[in-house]
């Protein structure tokens, strides 16, 4: 079957309308791209910050810093901004770049082929198809939750949702609240519904460490001085700078030892029962899971209508959970902050190559990318946040804008020069995974004694990245056509 002569063929066709597809639609009508299409499989955009509503959900990079290089907004309201604030500059962004009209909203992408006879891509969504000669996928890991598969969970008699699904119209007030892991999402939602509720039990299956959260915020006169020329600028380069400083220490986890000093004393400060700080003290290296930062979590946790169970879920019966240690609760509702699919993206599922092997096919003994980028096997093809490139230590803009220079470079390159296909050399991924997987050795992520999602059911580490932000820029500054077959 050949391409209807009918039908449109884009330039470029982008997955998903969060920060990364906002951003490539910027940078692709800034390099002169205008034939192009964004689909979103909501009916708005925004990717993980309009999906997470749950009270207290807030960043956790400096907000000067969790943004848009080429969109800086002098104006936040605090150091750390929630999550409503983030949605409404990532829509704001939009909106002023002219991307809105470029976006296709309830248009999930069930199947994506590359045709190899046509030099395209052909994209089912619902009754459309889509082709097109270049895709980049910006679909994230922080969007699908992971639904835990356990025993009476589907018939327990009251209310169940995930940190992401939030139910708003669930009143909380009085009623006995059971929370299933306590991580990123967790220690942010703990503290806002403690007070409403008769009884909190908390089912943790690993501690985490918890860091102060210098949040605070920002008064009409300080955000006056950051929109001063040049201000805004030399802000972010000194956060960049810090955290960066920070990074070292996944890289070299003794230098973390000072840091885990802080986050103990931290726990000692505000956990003044021992048995307590007992349960909630990690037996792993700081940095070897993501590192979290609250003020409020541990207060939270002293109060005496909150319950911390050491253990994981292991059965629901009726209105009765049990713990894998035998402990037990009763419970009105259920939430689950059980995290999201990042070593197994959904999107995996739904990308195909020429044969009709999805993604996730080529992906079974573990994610691997050329530069976290490019995959063989998929032409014109880019991923954006793809595997190994996550650093745990900066800002996610930081990666994203750096892939974005990647890819432009390519696509430019490609109009240049007249191509109707690239693909990355299977060498070329190999020797590069290679060096990643050798220099990821002696990481924190490796080396911390610790179950993280930066590891794979294989024990592969298919998400940190082993190197610096700097190296990391530079790696993707430009297409390197050397490491690649192209016609």
């Amino acid at each position: 079957m050949t391409t209807s002569a009918k039908a449109p063929v884009h330039d470029v066709l982008v997955i998903g309308a969060g920060i990364s597809g906002i951003g490539a639609g910027i940078r692709l009508r800034e390099n002169g791209f205008e034939n192009f299409v964004i689909l979103e499989k909501a009916a708005d955009l925004g990717g993980t910050w309009r999906d997470n509503t749950y009270p207290g959900c807030a960043c956790d990079v400096p907000s000067a810093l969790y943004s848009y290089s080429f969109a800086q907004k002098p104006d936040w309201s605090r150091t750390f901004a929630g999550q409503a604030e983030i949605f409404d500059y990532v829509r704001d962004t939009a909106e002023r770049h002219g991307i809105l009209p470029f976006i296709r909203f309830h248009q999930a992408v069930e199947h994506a082929q590359w045709r190899e006879q046509d030099s395209l891509w052909a994209v089912h969504s619902g009754d459309h198809v889509y082709f097109a000669r270049t895709l980049i996928a910006c679909s994230g890991y922080l969007h699908e939750p992971n639904i835990p598969d356990i025993p009476g969970l589907r018939d327990f008699p009251g209310k169940v949702f995930h940190s992401a699904r939030w139910d708003h119209d669930h009143d909380l007030r009085g009623e006995r609240v059971a929370v299933v892991g306590t991580g990123a999402s967790a220690i942010q939602f703990v503290p806002e519904i403690q007070p409403q509720v008769n009884e909190l039990t908390l089912f943790q299956r690993t501690p985490q460490w918890v860091l102060p959260k210098p949040d605070r915020s920002l008064p009409a006169s300080q955000q006056r001085l950051l929109a001063l020329p040049g201000m805004m600028k030399s802000l972010r380069a000194l956060l960049y700078g810090g955290f960066e400083s920070f990074g070292i220490g996944f890289r070299r986890p003794k230098l973390l030892q000072r840091l885990q000093k802080l986050a103990e004393a931290h726990m000692r400060r505000q956990i003044r029962d021992p048995a307590l700080r007992a349960k909630l003290t990690p037996d792993y290296t700081l940095g070897c899971k993501r590192v979290l930062m609250s003020n409020a979590y541990y207060p939270a946790l002293n109060e005496s209508n909150v319950a911390v169970h050491a253990t994981g879920l292991r059965e629901v019966r009726g209105r009765t959970l049990m713990g894998r240690d035998g402990s037990s609760c009763e419970a009105d509702t259920i939430i689950l902050g059980t995290g999201f699919f990042v070593t197994e993206p959904p999107i995996a599922e739904r990308i195909f190559d020429s044969r009709g092997l999805s993604l996730s096919e080529h992906w079974r003994d573990g994610m691997q990318a050329y530069r976290g980028t490019t995959i063989h096997g998929f032409p014109n093809a880019f991923m954006v946040l793809g595997p190994n490139l996550g650093i745990g230590h900066n800002s996610a803009f930081i990666v994203i804008e750096a892939q974005l220079n990647y890819i432009m470079s390519a696509l430019n390159k490609m109009h240049r020069k007249g191509w109707n296909r690239i693909e990355v050399k299977p060498q070329a991924q190999t020797e590069y995974n290679r060096r990643v997987q050798k220099d990821l050795q002696h990481s924190v992520w490796n080396t911390g004694g610790c179950s993280s999602y930066y590891l794979d059911r294989n024990g592969l580490n298919s998400v940190g990245f082993p190197w610096s932000t700097i190296t990391m820029r530079r790696l993707l500054k430009s297409f390197d056509e050397t490491r690649y077959q192209t016609q």
